[in-house]
């Protein structure tokens, strides 16, 4: 049965009337993890319906938080699944959990190479970061001589648009992590990729202060939904 017969059948209806292979947790224990399709993940993270709508029909008034796609859905606090009749304080608590250990998941197998040696690399770190938020925010990366991630930190957030960047705490952590190399990025909202005027500015300042401490600012990636800006390769560094 794929998805699109499990929506068709589902509304209203209890899983305790289905039968018992083509229950979500029965499925997954007799089959295995990845037999199962989205919908029936999350169907098993909610875990109980209510009256007049399934556990199904929740999971699959989720999925059409985010139009099906999870790297939208990824975006979803647990407020925004409170907002569906049926999904409590609890249950949205549970999902946006879910989500989030998902994506340390897919940065933990990317951060385990270390080696930011191009924009790429270091795009790869920053995508499951960046990619997903909502407000922007600046991230920095402390690489050692031979180009291994030693650090990254966020060091400010701000709105949908902007984030105030303090120079003087940038230089902070890259000197107590003995950082030779930094990479510092941020994210667009908005999924523009073009660098504004000020973040030309703020490139240069913290280019400039590094510099006075020898640290070499390698890049400065701006991170836009699953693209990326690098100024290095614009020849903008």
């Amino acid at each position: 049965m794929n998805e699109e017969e499990l929506r068709k059948m589902i509304k209203g209806y209890s899983i305790k009337n289905w039968s018992e292979e083509d229950r979500p947790r029965e499925k997954m224990l007799k089959k295995g993890n990845g037999a199962l399709s989205d919908l029936e993940l999350i169907t098993i993270l909610i875990g109980s319906g209510n009256p007049g709508k399934s556990a199904m029909d929740l999971a699959n008034e989720v999925l059409s938080m985010g139009s099906y796609n999870l790297a939208k859905l990824g975006r979803l606090s647990a407020g925004d699944f409170q907002r569906i009749k049926g999904i409590g304080l609890a249950k949205g608590i549970t999902l946006a959990a879910a989500l989030e250990l998902g994506r340390r998941r897919q940065l933990s197998e990317v951060i385990n190479k270390k080696i930011i040696n191009n924009s790429q690399s270091a795009a790869d770190i920053l995508m499951p970061l960046m990619s997903d938020l909502v407000y922007e925010s600046f991230c920095i990366m402390c690489l050692t001589t031979g180009n291994k991630l030693m650090h990254y930190e966020f060091v400010s957030s701000g709105g949908l648009t902007s984030t105030v960047v303090d120079v003087r705490l940038i230089l902070k952590i890259a000197l107590l992590h003995m950082a030779s190399r930094l990479v510092i990025a941020h994210n667009h909202p908005s999924g523009s990729l073009n660098p504004s005027k000020a973040d030309e500015v703020i490139t240069e300042k913290i280019k400039n202060a590094a510099s006075l401490m020898d640290i070499h600012l390698v890049d400065h990636i701006i991170i836009a939904e699953k693209q990326y800006f690098s100024f290095a390769d614009n020849g903008l560094l």
